[in-house]
Parts: C-alpha cells; structure tokens; sequence
C-alpha cells in the first residue's frame, strides 16, 4: 500500500450539526486537505493534546499511551488505510510486531499526537477523499446536508472572514468549559464566581 504522510491543519465545527467537528488533514508535501468528521470528545482530546491541556488524571487516549508503554511496546504509526460507504478505517502500527490494531480515524490520531508518531493515508483514500486547496468550497447549507457519521467524508468548508470577539462573559464561559474538561475544579469554581458577579 502507498501512504502518504499528512500532518493535523485544523479542526473546526463550522457547518457542522452539533455534537460533530471537521478534522482537516493536510498531505505533509503536497496541497491536499481531507476533512473527516469526529465527535466532540475526540477533538476535545485531539485539541487538548496539541495545545498542552493535560487532565489531573490520564483519559481514555493518555491510559491508552500509557498501558502501550508500560507493556514495552512502541507506536510507529497511524494509518487510515481504507474507505467504505462513507466512513474512514484506521489502524495503529506497532514496531517489532506484525501487530495492526483497528481504531477510528479519530481515535488513532488522538493516540498519534499523544505518542509522537506520523500519520499517514493510503494514496487511494487521499485521492478519493482529499480536496485541492484552490478548489472551490461549496456553500455552509452544502456542507451542513453532508452525512455528518463518525469518521465519515465530509466536503470542506468555505473560508469564512475573521471570527466576531467574544464578550466578557462568552469568554468566561469557554474558559469554564475548558477548566472542567480539564479536571481544574479550582479554576472552575473562581469563573463560576467571576460568571455569577456578571449576572
């Protein structure tokens, strides 16, 4: 199988129904993107894990990495191999084995970023799913009527101009999200107080 090496461009939840997010891949050497669609924890945990957020305690990615190490074992890879009716597969690769185990796309990539490893696609799903960077984009309506299945193919969203500011208290509140996803009580309860004094 030829692979080819793609690196996280984004993640976004424009155009998406709620509960859903566009991971965005982009070929390592080259302009194509592939959109897939994961659920909310999964880019939780992807977005976590590139940003730095780390839980008080392991989740379900960081217990994964962890039991991976502790029994000795190596990730090399994360390949998202094929594509049927819509919904991406993807295995994790191990050295000094024969050892392929299948996982979700998103998934995969959670663990990926956890233990440093490349992720690649087979040429023949980068073909099928990806998308040219000057191609034109079709419409959010567009976008909101694609099947919107975990790791399934989804076209990619317009470019849309810069983001509205938060408002004072919009910001407090993701930061309140992000405190609990994160397992920082303290944190929570000081922006729950700073929440309340807005009120």
């Amino acid at each position: 199988m030829n692979k080819v090496q793609v690196d996280i461009f984004g993640l976004t939840d424009r155009g998406m129904s709620q509960g859903a997010f566009a991971l965005i891949l982009k070929e390592s050497d080259g302009p194509r993107r592939m959109p897939i669609i994961i659920g909310v924890p999964e880019a939780q945990a992807i977005a976590n894990e590139l940003e730095g957020v780390h839980a008080q305690r392991p989740m379900t990615h960081d217990l994964l990495r962890n039991v991976i190490e502790a029994l000795g074992g190596r990730l090399r890879e994360v390949v998202i191999h094929s594509l049927k009716e819509g919904t991406f597969y993807a295995s994790l690769i191990f050295d000094f084995s024969d050892l392929e185990v299948d996982a979700r796309p998103s998934d995969a990539i959670a663990i990926a970023v956890r233990c440093g490893v490349p992720i690649f696609v087979a040429e023949e799903i980068l073909d099928e799913a990806a998308v040219e960077q000057s191609e034109a984009a079709l419409s959010e309506e567009e976008a909101e009527d694609a099947e919107e299945e975990e790791g399934s193919v989804i076209p990619p969203a317009k470019e849309e101009a810069e983001p509205v500011p938060l408002t004072y208290r919009e910001k407090l509140e993701k930061e309140l999200e992000d405190a609990i996803r994160a397992e920082d009580y303290e944190k929570a309860a000081r922006l729950r107080d700073e929440l309340n004094k807005v009120e």
